[in-house]
């Protein structure tokens, strides 16, 4: 039976993504603010009016512009736990690995360090998804469908997922889930997915992280207290 610790684990990959994501949403800026046709957007547009471009559309709150860039990363090594917070991201497409036509005899699951580095929490922890993972594979073996036996197996147990999101929304989701009242594992995934976008985008992702980060205050009514300095998107960035 194959388990995971809590951080680090996670797979996240970049599969595929518009190309030059900051010359499209800075052609896209262009249009708006300027009196250049469709025809020649794209034309003598150099990295510094890229620059300039996306900071006014920053400035203005002007964020519809990012919608035209799009990123769809694989992800790999979460829990049902994870992917149950990712789907309510409603701007964005998903696709996820089926328990009702991939049989889950092989059992792997996420544990969390929280019970990992217990003793106790830990060996009842490994009993349950033991038993579960049995009883998933009597049930299978006794005529009963994967999709109906499916349902003893735990959160914990792996899936897979293919997600794309615009840019747009990917600032909103690293403006949520970057923030560290948000739940480890999905901060975790969101992390690995800022640094890979900031490599192909990197002026759409400058900055991006929760409002601390952003704005330099907290709107939640029960703040974590260990707020990120105002703009010091590196401190996020490194953590593990």
């Amino acid at each position: 039976m194959q388990k995971r610790a809590a951080q680090g684990n996670s797979c996240v990959s970049l599969l595929s993504h518009t190309p030059e994501p900051d010359k499209l949403v800075a052609a896209a800026a262009r249009l708006c603010y300027s009196s250049s046709s469709a025809s020649n957007l794209l034309e003598g547009m150099g990295v510094e009016e890229e620059k300039k471009l996306i900071c006014q559309l920053r400035q203005s709150g002007h964020l519809s512009p990012f919608e035209h860039a799009s990123f769809s990363f694989a992800l790999g090594g979460i829990s049902r736990t994870c992917s149950h917070q990712l789907v309510r991201h409603r701007i964005a497409s998903f696709s996820q690995q089926s328990q009702r036509y991939v049989s889950m005899r092989e059992a792997q699951y996420v544990m969390p360090l929280s019970i990992r580095d217990s003793e106790a929490a830990r060996s009842v922890f490994e009993e349950h998804m033991s038993r579960s993972s049995v009883l998933y594979r009597e049930l299978v073996e006794m005529g009963i469908p994967k999709e109906d036996a499916r349902f003893v197996l735990p959160q914990a147990w792996e899936t897979r997922m293919v997600v794309t999101m615009n840019a747009r929304e990917l600032l909103h989701f690293f403006e949520l889930r970057l923030c560290r009242r948000a739940q480890w594992e999905i901060r975790e995934v969101a992390r690995k997915m800022l640094v890979l976008v900031r490599e192909v985008a990197p002026l759409l992702f400058e900055l991006a992280g929760p409002p601390c980060l952003l704005y330099g205050k907290c709107p939640e009514a029960l703040p974590c207290g260990r707020p990120y300095a105002h703009g010091d998107i590196e401190a996020l960035l490194s953590e593990e």
